[in-house]
Parts: structure tokens; sequence; C-alpha cells
């Protein structure tokens, strides 16, 4: 379940391509030096999956809570649905809720910081700029912390973020080297593999949770040894 996390990161980066994309290709790196430009690209990266790891950590927490509460099965379950009706859902739906609006304060300021990054050719800019792109709503990165929350532990959920944003990286590379190649045709048929690939996902948690006995994917135990881990660590 952990790789799930590397899958839907490299499948939501075709659909990143939107939205992060024109951050990527406006990124102020050396166009002229191959190898530093490949740095500073990959400095921009590290900044985002700092921020995904950071996430990760937060919502790792929260699923850890869940998980010492004896909801772990239960949470899978409910993560799985939640990932298959993000993508159900039509988006005209989600659009009449400002979900953003609490927190909207600090999106503008966290755009707006961004902006003066671009200002700057420095390293640190770079990865300033990835660590704030990391932190722009983002409803496939939304799914993701779904993920992060199933994982029911402050580390695992770190990993899973990890390997999200490592997920996103080849695409959001091409978007920087090869952008012509990424035409509108070629991103709208990309965009049709993004909803299977999530409600795919999706059926692994709810399989996950409803202890189907099948190895690997849906263990039949998994109260039961969550309750002797705990009896064991109290002896």
């Amino acid at each position: 379940m952990l790789f799930s996390g590397f899958i839907l990161g490299l499948i939501s980066s075709l659909h990143c391509i939107g939205m992060c994309g024109p951050i990527a290709m406006m990124l102020p790196v050396d166009h002229k030096n191959q190898a530093k430009k490949t740095t500073q690209l990959l400095t921009y990266h590290l900044g985002r999956i700092t921020a995904y790891m950071t996430l990760g950590l937060v919502f790792g927490l929260l699923g850890k809570g869940l998980f010492l509460a004896g909801m772990q099965q239960q949470l899978s379950i409910v993560i799985g649905i939640l990932m298959i009706a993000f993508v159900l859902i039509p988006e005209k739906v989600f659009a009449r809720y400002n979900f953003s609006k609490p927190v909207y304060k600090v999106i503008s300021q966290v755009k707006t910081k961004l902006g003066s990054q671009f200002k700057k050719r420095t390293f640190k800019a770079l990865f300033t700029i990835g660590l704030l792109n990391g932190f722009l709503p983002c409803g496939l990165v939304y799914v993701a912390l779904f993920g992060a929350i199933a994982m029911q532990n402050e580390t695992l959920g770190i990993a899973y973020m990890f390997l999200y944003g490592l997920g996103t990286i080849p695409m959001m590379s091409m978007v920087v080297y090869v952008s012509n190649f990424l035409t509108v045709p070629v991103r709208n048929k990309i965009q049709k593999v993004i909803p299977i690939v999530t409600v795919c996902i999706g059926m692994l948690f709810i399989m996950r949770g409803l202890g189907l006995d099948i190895p690997f994917i849906s263990p039949g135990n998994t109260s039961l040894f969550v309750q002797s881990e705990v009896i064991c660590k109290t002896d």
C-alpha cells in the first residue's frame, strides 16, 4: 500500500502539468548550462517533496490517533471511499463550496511570496519556490493525504508523501526539458487515465479495510495484530 503513493504521484503529475506546469516552465534556471540546470531543477523538486513530507507528518499523526483508537480497518475503508468519491463526483459540485476560504489569506500570502522568488536565481530561491508550490491547494495532493492518513503512522505518512513527490518528478521535469511534447491533445488523453488509477487505489484501500485474508493486499487479521501489539507493549 505504501508504494501506491509513488503510483499516485506518477499519475497525478499528469494533472499537475496543467496546474504547476507553468510554474516549472517559469523557473529561473540556467538554460545554457545543462549540469547547473539539472541541479537547480532537483533543488526545486526537493522543496516540493519537503512540503509533501511535512504534510505527511501532520496527516500521519492524525492517522496514528485513529489507529490507536482501534479504527484502522474502518479508516482504510473510509479513505478508499473518499478517493473514489473525489473522482466520481463532478468537479462543479466541489466548485459550489469554497473549501479554501478559511485559509484564503494564507494561500494569498503564499502566492505573493512565490511570485517574488522568481526574480532571484539562487538555489535558496528555487528551493523556496518548490516548498511554496508544494503547499498550494491541489485536489490530487488531497487524495494523497488520504493515503497518508491511512498509513496510521507519522513515519509511514512521511514516507507515503515522499514517494508521492518522487512520482511527480519525471513528468514535472519533462515540462522543463520538452514542453513542446506536452500538447493539448496529449494532455487530454493523459487526463483520462487519472480517474481510473485513482479509483483502483481507492479500491485497494477498501479491500485492505475489509480484511479478506488476501496476503499483502487485504490481511484478515489486522485488528488482531493491533490488539496483540498493544498487549505486548503493555506487558
